[in-house]
């Protein structure tokens, strides 16, 4: 059984991606200091697998103590890094955390997997590295534009590290641009939970449905689309998650046909805010609670996926629907709020 190290497993894309790992037959530890994650999502793991998830509670700009992890190890045969701060609108406000954050963590990682001489890498990059694209559906090939955020930047700057270390170090490598995942585990005992108050748009819906946010904002109604609204591509979080597995099985397998591969992960449909707001009073029957605001600064205008190169090389199938996606994500929130005293006594960063 191999060995695999996925940094912030206790995160959102990275419970669900330990899982489908594990029910693929691998062996998974976690690295995540659980900053912006909570340990709650640990049990929903345990729940679904029916396996104990190790998970050391490091900080990855710390090198010592990401090293120690690797040398307590030592036979480590692929990493997922998907621990990163992720907010398009607080990296606007504070774009040196992100910065520091981002990219030192990368940067100490790979000098595990150097010393270590792990084979196979794969990171969660992003759209954003794309801008504002000259044209949609975007491609592999599609031009990297001026990044529209410092968290977009830092996703184009921890591609290009991982594209010279995948050269110089002959490690093989893929980065994932993710469109915009959403939804729960079809368990219900995995799904988002974001400290604070939400920067993505799906739990932004669901916590105004519920009355954790009073209202909610569409940022911007005067774009050139279909209803004003941004256009995006949403993906269920699983699919995204089944993603990994099969990217993984593709570098073990040799498949892949450079260094460092690069895939696009969306649907292929674009969808405007103001629809996917359509789409989740369709299957809660709630109606949200939104007013237009502004523009929000570091918003792409419109933007989804050509997704053809990932659905023939990793033989990648999509699931789940835009419905499907909202239904969870509405489930997953009557769940939490359940679970609210149990939440909060084991994660005190939520108080």
């Amino acid at each position: 059984m191999q060995k695999i190290l996925v940094t912030g497993g206790c995160g959102y894309i990275g419970s669900h991606t330990v899982v489908d790992l594990i029910e693929n037959g691998f062996d998974v530890i976690s690295i995540d200091d659980n900053s912006r994650s909570t340990t709650y999502l640990i049990d929903g793991i345990e729940k679904i697998t029916g396996k104990k998830l190790k998970n050391y509670k490091v900080d990855l700009k710390n090198f010592d103590e990401t090293l120690a992890v690797f040398q307590e190890n030592e036979d480590i045969t692929g990493v997922i890094h998907f621990a990163a701060y992720k907010a398009v609108g607080e990296s606007v406000e504070k774009p040196l955390d992100y910065f520091e954050n981002n990219l030192f963590s990368l940067i100490n990682l790979l000098k595990c997997v150097k010393e270590f001489s792990v084979p196979n890498f794969v990171f969660s990059s992003s759209c954003t590295v794309y801008g504002n694209p000259d044209s949609i559906p975007v491609t592999e090939k599609s031009p990297i534009k001026k990044a529209e955020s410092p968290y977009g930047a830092t996703k184009q700057m921890g591609e290009d590290i991982i594209q010279e270390f995948a050269r110089a170090n002959n490690t093989k490598s893929i980065l994932l641009r993710y469109f915009n995942p959403v939804g729960a585990h079809p368990s219900i005992l995995l799904g988002e939970l974001p400290l604070g108050r939400p920067q993505n748009l799906v739990p932004a819906i669901t916590q105004t449905a519920i009355g954790k946010i009073p209202q909610m904002s569409v940022w911007g109604n005067d774009y050139d689309t279909r209803d004003g609204s941004c256009v995006r591509d949403f993906i269920h979080v699983c699919d995204i998650a089944h993603a990994h597995t099969l990217a993984l099985q593709y570098l073990m397998e040799n498949r892949n046909e450079t260094i460092c591969d690069v895939f696009n992960l969306g649907t292929g449909n674009g969808v405007t805010v103001l629809e996917a707001i359509k789409a989740f009073e369709k299957v809660s029957g709630v109606k949200l609670n939104y007013t237009i605001a502004p523009r929000r600064q570091g918003d792409v205008i419109a933007i989804y996926a050509n997704n053809n190169h990932a659905v023939k090389s990793l033989n990648w199938n999509i699931k789940y629907d835009l419905e499907d996606m909202m239904r969870s994500a509405w489930e997953w929130e009557l769940k939490i709020k359940e679970d609210e005293e149990l939440i909060k006594k084991q994660n005190p960063v939520l108080n």
